[in-house]
């Protein structure tokens, strides 16, 4: 009975060691939650944008969701979108939805598979009655960070730019609600302005951001009253200038005394001086004056004869474009003007028969601008103005 007594007494101290022990062994941590992304997902649809979201627990995946823009026709450029919450069993990512405009059912059954550092997906999406076969394989992924530095932000849009250097004072952006786009849109019919035709293009930025950014040129004197008036539309998220015509290096700061009746710009006095000075730059006669009242730009058309066959009397028709602003929004007391690159086109002009000329060379990519002979620099003598310096950025 000792014995036994004695042996339960030794074991005490062991059993409250190992007690002990169980108590201060740390439990194995769980994995951390991570959210991976892919991005650059080819064989889904025919040149389809597609995002897939992953949530892992550790290399365990739990969640997925499928985000997929496309063109429902080929060679359209109408985008439709679906975003699919997917199912995960196993490799198996499975779910339902609908797209987001032509309400199409939608199924979506893909295998994930591992290959190494990528992986594979193959399967098929089902939209509406037509179907789909995936195989996309090699996809790498992105972390949460990488993707989301690999957003572009759209902050072009400026509602209250101190000046117009970096903004243009003919271009006004507005940034709308897409269910909104086509009513505000209707807004603009019969307005002295031009809508930039990518704007009516809703595509998989809008389409994910919900809104719509417009692009209109109207006359730089009209532009603030556009802006205060697109503000008051509903579902108008913001309004203001943006990027336009205005290259800083062929433009002149110059007094706005002498070149305004009241309020208005004297257009046929600055017209004028604009096309004097070319003339002599140029080397040219004056042919047609005229102002956009949409865009406010004005274009001057000149002549001379052409240099390349004397003999043939051909004629050298020069366009160059301008346009005069004010130097910022709000009351200022200098003016701006901008001044384009010629362009230039050469035909027979002769009495009687005449040669036809398709001039190859117009529109020719990486082509040099043709030379204006110094007319910025001539035009801000005449105006006793300044240029812009884009090495200190100010005017000198």
């Amino acid at each position: 009975m000792r014995a036994l007594m004695f042996s339960l007494l030794m074991l005490l101290p062991a059993t409250d060691l190992a007690v002990a022990q169980s108590k201060l062994a740390p439990k194995a941590a769980a994995p951390a939650s991570e959210t991976r992304y892919f991005t650059a997902l080819d064989g889904f649809l025919d040149g389809a944008d597609v995002i897939l979201k992953e949530t892992r627990q550790g290399k365990t995946v739990t969640g997925a969701v499928l985000d997929v823009c496309y063109s429902p026709a080929r060679g359209s450029d109408h985008k439709e979108r679906f975003v699919a919450n997917l199912q995960v069993t196993g490799q198996s990512l499975t779910g339902t939805t609908q797209t987001t405009g032509d309400k199409a059912a939608v199924t979506v059954k893909l295998t994930r598979k591992p290959n190494g550092e990528t992986v594979d997906f193959n399967g098929e999406i089902s939209v509406g009655t037509t179907v789909h076969e995936i195989t996309s394989s090699d996809n790498s992924d992105l972390s949460e960070k990488e993707y989301l530095e690999n957003q572009t932000t759209d902050d072009s849009i400026a509602t209250a730019p101190k000046d117009f250097t970096e903004v243009s004072p003919e271009a006004v952006g507005i940034r709308v609600n897409l269910e909104a786009a086509a009513d505000f849109l209707k807004t603009l019919k019969g307005q002295n302005l031009q809508v930039a035709l990518s704007s009516l293009s809703v595509g998989c930025d809008a389409l994910r951001a919900g809104t719509l950014v417009i692009n209109l040129t109207t006359d730089p004197a009209r532009a603030a009253a556009v802006i205060a008036r697109a503000k008051t539309f509903p579902g108008v998220i913001a309004a203001g200038w943006t990027n336009g015509i205005i290259e800083m290096d062929r433009t002149i700061l110059f007094p706005a005394a002498g070149w305004r009746d009241g309020d208005r710009l004297n257009r046929d006095k600055l017209a004028a001086t604009v096309a004097g000075v070319l003339s002599q730059t140029l080397g040219a006669k004056l042919s047609a004056s005229a102002w956009n009242d949409d865009t406010g730009k004005l274009k001057l058309t000149f002549k001379r004869p052409s240099d390349l066959v004397p003999s043939l009397q051909l004629t050298e028709t020069i366009e160059v474009e301008a346009m005069v602003s004010a130097d910022r929004p709000g009351p200022t007391d200098r003016l701006m003007l901008w001044l384009g690159n010629p362009s230039d086109t050469t035909s027979d002009e002769s009495a009687g028969p005449r040669l036809t000329i398709n001039d190859d060379a117009t529109g020719e990519e990486g082509a040099e601008p043709r030379s204006d002979g110094g007319a910025v620099a001539a035009l801000a003598k005449e105006l006793k103005g300044q240029r812009w310096d884009s090495e200190s950025a100010t005017w000198q």
